[in-house]
């Protein structure tokens, strides 16, 4: 049997074509009746007047959200109006090529794939787009369903929208716009008549670009994306303790990752060795070795938990690393890198550490390639391999901005080993470095009876950065999640015109990294 392309995205965001008419029509039917629904016209018609400015989501090839938009001017967009009138009837034939607002016309999500964050992808792609083309803003009018059945209660739609602002009374839809960095101007009144549950009004709102002027040129990078200009990452400082079954675990990492999500983070990151919490289910009495060979039995599971979470939360996620058992015997050290599209992408640990091969058996791997996300490059060094200089290199010569490196350290000397290490890494590559550790203890698992860990997220050290090269730092040995947001542009500037530039003053005369196997 064929072995299943797991780096193959489960679902992807792209641009309409042609050919998703008819699936187009069945969805917006499916969402608003089939008398409301778009018709083959008026998709054909948008794809027509603005391509670029109509996506669509498609999971494990099925259709499942779509969004519209087109351009215009910014005195069309900020004036009252109803939907039929400023989107030509939904034919978006009122699209100025020269506009220099978006208004986005339609999102639509299937109703059996809501709670996959589909509008939330819908939402930023119409941001991205609005920057790609350097435009003043996004504006449209956003439903308010439950302005119906509230309505006795506060008198007037205007009071309803105020206590939804204000935080009193949540909204299904304008709660949400909210929490997407929408700003509301005012209410359109007759906006959508037949819009029974918003009594016809919409919300007006709009998201004006952050980035529209004095943007420095992002470094050019191998990927086929353009880049955000700030990433948001979370790393979790993971609390080992005893469980009773996989769903414990399970219930452990989704929540930390929901908690990620629900903070608009781009990444979760999880420490090395993180599945040696499986083995104290059954807490048998093991030798080292067999003890890891029994928790690589796991890797189907772990796999499919990780990426299911990336998939729902809409989040990236570095998740860790797990004794894996690979086809010729050898058990090797895997970060699994599950992303928001569903694929699944292998790094394998490249040092293993004197105990690691002494105790359980663990050999290393032999490939270091960098991973493309919708937030550039990345790369990963499992612990002990952040303590060699040429590593990182390797991945930032690939384009690598960010470094990820798991970790498992069971007492402060091995910590600030990497730690240091960790540092130098950003320092000399000028790039962003996240450390993700265990803390806690697991009595009985052999080679992994206490942990001393301190996550933090590192910079490289320049004006434009942290004082310390310290995004984010916790306390030592407490279960924490950490965030911050990382300027991508910054590394550009530092890379461009820092007080130092590491990357460009290198001796290429004399010396030379080169490494001797190809990457994966």
């Amino acid at each position: 049997m064929a072995r299943k392309n797991e780096n193959a995205p489960k679902l992807t965001l792209r641009q309409a074509v042609p050919g998703d008419v008819p699936a187009l029509v069945d969805l917006t039917a499916r969402v608003y009746t089939p008398e409301w629904g778009h018709s083959a016209e008026m998709l054909r018609s948008q794809q027509t007047h603005f391509p670029e400015g109509q996506f669509v989501v498609e999971y494990e090839g099925r259709i499942v959200g779509y969004c519209a938009t087109f351009r215009i001017d910014e005195s069309l967009a900020l004036a009252p109006h109803t939907w039929m009138q400023i989107t030509g009837g939904g034919m978006a034939s009122r699209h100025n090529p020269a506009g220099n607002w978006l208004y986005g016309m339609e999102v639509v999500v299937h109703p059996d794939y809501r709670g996959m964050r589909i509008g939330q992808r819908l939402y930023q792609a119409r941001k991205r787009l609005c920057m790609d083309l350097k435009l003043r803003g996004i504006s449209f009018g956003g439903r308010v369903p439950g302005l119906a059945r509230n309505i006795q209660r506060y008198g007037s739609a205007e009071a309803y929208v105020h206590a939804v602002v204000e935080g009193r009374r949540r909204d299904p839809t304008l709660s949400f716009q909210l929490a997407n960095d929408f700003e509301i101007i005012g209410l359109l009144r007759s906006y959508v008549p037949s819009d029974y549950e918003s009594l016809g009004y919409a919300a007006h709102l709009v998201w004006r670009n952050p980035a529209l002027l004095d943007q420095p040129d992002i470094p050019a990078v191998q990927s086929p994306r353009h880049l955000p200009d700030s990433v948001r990452v979370a790393t979790v400082q993971y609390l080992q303790r005893r469980i009773a079954s996989f769903d414990d675990f399970a219930m452990q990492v989704e929540y930390f990752t929901d908690i990620a999500a629900d903070y608009s983070a781009d990444f979760v990151a999880f420490p090395e060795m993180i599945t040696l919490q499986l083995l104290s289910i059954e807490n048998e009495e093991l030798s080292p070795v067999e003890t890891i060979r029994k928790l690589s039995q796991y890797t189907p599971q772990v796999k499919e938990l990780f990426s299911r979470l990336a998939v729902r939360y809409n989040i990236n996620i570095v998740a860790g690393s797990h004794p894996t058992e690979q086809p010729n015997g050898d058990i090797h050290n895997v970060c699994y890198v599950c992303l928001r599209d569903g694929s699944i992408h292998e790094r394998e640990k490249l040092h293993p550490t004197p105990s690691e091969r002494n105790v359980w058996n663990i050999t290393g791997g032999d490939s270091a390639a960098t991973i493309q996300t919708d937030c550039g490059p990345i790369g990963v060094m499992i612990c002990y391999d952040a303590e060699f200089p040429e590593v990182a290199r390797h991945l930032v010569d690939q384009g690598a901005l960010m470094l990820f490196v798991p970790f498992c350290t069971d007492v402060r000397e091995g910590y600030l080993r990497v730690r240091y290490c960790a540092q130098a890494r950003a320092i000399e590559n000028q790039c962003y470095v996240i450390l993700s550790g265990n803390v806690g203890n697991l009595p009985g698992v052999n080679n992994f009876d206490i942990q001393y860990g301190q996550s933090c997220i590192l910079t490289p050290s320049d004006f434009l950065f942290a004082r310390d090269g310290v995004a984010a730092d916790s306390t030592p040995n407490i279960e924490t999640v950490l965030f911050a947001d990382l300027r991508l542009e910054g590394l550009a500037r530092a890379r461009n015109a820092g007080t130092v530039q590491n990357l460009k003053d290198r001796r290429y005369d004399l010396y030379e990294t080169r490494w001797l196997r190809q990457s994966r």
